[in-house]
């Protein structure tokens, strides 16, 4: 990965050590702007309806992002490096639980 350092390590271990919605919110406030957070909270939005197989069209009305964006994350889902899955995986298993 182009951008594996040891700043970012030491960045994702700090995420790793957030024990709750509550400290991710206060950190992720700290760390990024509001924009930031929902452009981020966006596409992993977009990346979970992709997996549940909704439609560019649906999504995009649900979301108000364009059918170019939801191509983006689509690419990710699709040859990235399964973060979005994996990610979408462990929510769904805790949802079951």
């Amino acid at each position: 990965m182009k951008y594996q350092n040891p700043s970012v390590d030491r960045l994702f271990q700090a995420i790793l050590t957030l024990k709750d919605v509550d400290e991710c919110y206060r950190f992720f406030e700290d760390a990024c702007t509001i924009k930031e957070i929902l452009e981020i909270a966006g596409r992993f939005e977009i990346a979970c309806q992709l997996t549940d197989n909704k439609n560019y069209q649906q999504i995009s009305k649900d979301t108000g992002v364009s059918t170019t964006t939801i191509s983006r994350v689509n690419r990710c889902l699709q040859y990235g490096g399964g973060g979005y899955r994996t990610a979408i995986d462990r929510l769904k298993e805790g949802e079951s639980k």
